[in-house]
């Protein structure tokens, strides 16, 4: 690491500062003699107590060849202050300087400290938010459902009668699509609000990936997508429920593919990260709005013309039930990085 550009000045300056005031003590006959303790007092500043020890040896040295040093005590009494300012001098330089650093150290602490409360604070908030419309959710899908297999039964009765004219059959279809459609509606509010709990296995990670990758890539609908898979080796084995997590990773995989331009990429990896296993699905497609990152979380708020803002949430609430956590963050360039964080380890609540 190279030294920082005003330490440099700094030395310059006290070096210049000697050399001048042993110009000047030889010029004026030794009345510059009680001047050299300014750059040995600055050099202290600068370099603590070494680089004052350092300039009081020079201002020394000069003090005793100077052609006006003709009182041979007052050499040696001068030479010994002026090592003695340049060490305290230095001394007290180097302290405050600890101390400075020490202050903005700790104040980079509190920073993050404070910015890690402040995101438990607004995981707290945003959990107590899916817990009430998670408990709301839940009993509205129960009292829609029952008249809505009412309806739906109805619905398939009238399809069975063999007197109905086009018209009529028509009506009966769109009425039996749109209770198959509210039905898969109402599954996606219960498993928002209550979603089963994890079973959970030991497992290795890339079977679980290539049966995602597999999934997704009847999802692509004709784009010329690519999907890729970057596995860091060693990855170790994760305590997990595989087939929710494949729930998330091709829900996330979904979402990236659909985002993603023609002839795009879309990315599978996987890194080990201590006690974890980071999985990331990469994109390179138009992304979200910056001020949009921290909702995308939140029940039905969605940005595509037809979602219903359930899917980022279930899976969210799925991988805290299985002790892991899952973020969105934007990419540098375009795109979107949805990263799922999974213990190695599950550990019980």
């Amino acid at each position: 690491m190279g030294m920082p550009a005003g330490k440099w000045r700094g030395r310059l300056f006290c070096g210049l500062g000697v050399l001048g005031i042993g110009v000047f003590d030889r010029i004026s006959h030794g009345a510059g003699a009680p001047f050299y303790s300014v750059p040995v007092a600055l050099a202290a500043l600068v370099d603590g107590w070494l680089g004052g020890l350092v300039a009081a040896l020079i201002s020394a040295a000069l003090l005793f060849t100077s052609p006006a040093a003709t009182v041979p005590p007052a050499g040696p009494v001068e030479a010994i202050s002026l090592l003695c300012l340049g060490l305290i001098a230095g001394w007290i330089g180097q302290r405050d300087r600890r101390q400075k650093q020490y202050y903005q150290n700790l104040a980079g602490q509190l920073s993050g400290v404070y910015e890690k409360v402040q995101a438990n604070f607004e995981g707290m908030k945003r959990a107590e938010r899916l817990s009430a419309l998670g408990q709301l959710s839940a009993g509205l899908a129960h009292e829609i459902r029952n008249p809505l297999a009412s309806i739906s039964g109805a619905a398939d009765i009238l399809k069975r009668n063999q007197d109905l004219d086009p018209r009529q059959a028509k009506c009966v279809a769109i009425i039996i699509n749109e209770c198959q459609r509210l039905n898969g509606l109402l599954t996606n509010f219960l498993n928002f609000a209550r979603p089963r709990p994890p079973r959970f296995q030991t497992v290795e990670l890339e079977p679980v990936l290539d049966n995602v990758l597999a999934l997704a890539g009847h999802g692509i609908r004709g784009k010329a997508v690519q999907l890729q898979k970057r596995l860091e080796p060693g990855l170790p084995l994760v305590e997990c429920d595989p087939e929710q997590l494949e729930q998330v990773l091709l829900n996330l995989m979904i979402n990236a593919i659909e985002a993603s331009p023609e002839s795009g990429t879309v990315e599978l990896a996987a890194v080990n990260d201590g006690q974890r296993v980071a999985v990331r699905v990469i994109d390179h497609g138009h992304g979200v709005a910056a001020a949009h990152v921290d909702r995308l979380f939140d029940p039905f708020f969605t940005t595509k013309e037809h979602g219903t803002g359930l899917g980022l949430p279930v899976a969210h609430q799925i991988m805290r039930q299985m002790g892991g956590s899952l973020h969105a963050q934007k990419n540098d360039n375009d795109g979107m990085t949805f990263s799922v964080i999974l213990p190695v380890k599950h550990s019980e609540p």
